[in-house]
């Protein structure tokens, strides 16, 4: 697993017009190569009237599926241009469909390409990227006569509470980088003076907002 990436926040479309020409970015986060295309066919189902529905996605921790689809547009106009903007962002498990009404007005090769991605880039603005990190849930149980003091310690520390548990013990689980893993137990040993049971829990990702 990755120990951290970036992606989109979810679905979102962003509308912009180039020389009369209506191009509508559609955007989702997708982990899979069947989810993307299952996007893709509700967008064109959707947008069944458009001149043109390209589309665009790159899926997997080393980008192994990547796929650019021009529909209709000249060769290498639309598809690459909007699978370029994803990995100029370093994007991963995205997909992305750019509709276009045609305006009446050609663009030419070179003004598609700069249409396609820029509405893929406006799209992505609008649409919103955050950072996934991988994340250890640790698991600290106390007794309740420590709990002020761990709460108000981990509060202002670079640790995150996930959640606490009021059983017959107090629960405490924190969200820790798998490399501060050593540095937190430590930290919390030294803190509660060996008093506290320190164990590991699952591992997942906590999302960030970039913008």
């Amino acid at each position: 697993m990755l120990h951290s990436y970036y992606t989109v926040k979810g679905y979102g479309e962003h509308e912009i017009n180039i020389q009369k020409s209506r191009f509508i970015a559609y955007i989702d986060r997708a982990t899979t190569e069947e989810e993307a295309q299952e996007f893709i066919q509700k967008i064109k189902k959707q947008n069944w009237d458009a001149t043109h529905n390209c589309s665009a996605y790159l899926i997997g921790e080393n980008d192994q599926i990547q796929k650019a689809n021009d529909d209709g547009e000249p060769s290498g106009t639309a598809g690459v241009p909007i699978l370029e903007v994803l990995k100029k962002k370093h994007l991963k498990d995205t997909v992305v469909v750019i509709t276009r009404y045609f305006g009446g007005i050609k663009l030419g090769a070179g003004g598609l390409i700069r249409a396609y991605g820029k509405s893929t880039s406006e799209g992505l603005h609008a649409t919103g990227i955050v950072e996934r990190k991988l994340m250890r849930v640790m698991h600290t149980k106390i007794d309740y006569t420590w709990l002020g003091k761990v709460e108000n310690e981990l509060r202002s520390s670079i640790y995150q509470i996930k959640e606490i548990k009021y059983i017959d013990v107090v629960e405490i689980e924190t969200y820790v980088e798998e490399s501060q893993t050593p540095q937190f137990t430590e930290w919390m040993t030294e803190l509660t003076n060996g008093q506290g049971q320190i164990s590991f829990g699952d591992t997942t990702y906590l999302e960030k907002d970039v913008f």
